[in-house]
């Protein structure tokens, strides 16, 4: 049986690229992640903020997706949906999160096993407006958020507990990517002038390469428990837990 879960990745590079450089990649994780139950993508702007553009349709199904891949940036963060639950197929619940104070942008892949006393409590300050458990994770990450953050995902996942890859994008450029998923690997690589960090399409080899980023070079397994960030290069380097 295949886990019905999401894909997600972060992508760093030394100059802005036009988005769409990355729609191909998308597209295919997509199709053999078998997702396509909503996608999203945040992306820096000048001046240090983020932009974010989400939709409860299939990333091969947005018509908008033509306007949003002629953007230009230099650091991003993509989401594509699968969720264990289907009466999670609302806007509320569509990733990435973006932080009301504009820090961060914020993803998730797998579920949070401990979520619903957390969720009661944020439902009770008025601060849930889905079903999902990844919004419990973004409100925490709001609570805790400092700027840095190079050890939050560790934390939040040590939190919740659950099989869960976390990503998020920082208002500075940062990327990171949490692996605590091990039924779905992440990997870190290059295609072409830009530095990736993936879910691999819910399988435990090297199959990533095979259906979704063929010519992939610098390719790396990111071990478990283990947070990546990609440097202004888009080099993958890990951060202490």
């Amino acid at each position: 049986m295949i886990p019905a879960m999401c894909e997600q990745f972060v992508a760093r590079a030394a100059e802005p690229f036009r988005l769409d450089e990355l729609w191909p990649f998308a597209e295919k994780l997509e199709t053999f992640g078998i997702a396509g139950f909503g996608w999203g993508v945040a992306w820096t702007e000048p001046g240090g903020a983020l932009g974010c553009h989400r939709d409860v349709r299939a990333f091969r199904d947005d018509p908008a997706r033509e306007a949003i891949g002629a953007i230009e940036a230099s650091s991003v963060l993509l989401h594509l949906r699968r969720p264990s639950r289907l009466s999670t197929l609302d806007l509320p619940d569509t990733q990435p999160f973006a932080d009301p104070a504009a820090r961060f942008a914020f993803s998730h892949n797998g579920y949070l096993r401990d979520w619903r006393p957390a969720r009661a409590r944020y439902r009770a300050e008025g601060r849930i407006h889905g079903r999902a458990d990844s919004e419990v994770g973004q409100r925490w990450l709001e609570d805790r958020w400092d700027g840095h953050g190079d050890g939050l995902l560790a934390e939040l996942h040590a939190t919740f507990g659950g099989h869960a890859n976390l990503a998020t994008l920082a208002a500075d450029g940062t990327p990171r990517h949490y692996a605590g998923n091990d039924e779905n690997p992440v990997f870190t690589f290059r295609l072409g002038r830009i530095g990736i960090a993936s879910t691999a399409i819910y399988s435990v080899d090297r199959s990533l390469f095979r259906f979704a980023a063929r010519g992939a070079t610098n390719r790396r397994l990111v071990r478990l428990q283990t947070t990546v960030t990609l440097d202004r290069d888009g080099e993958a380097r890990p951060l202490q837990s």
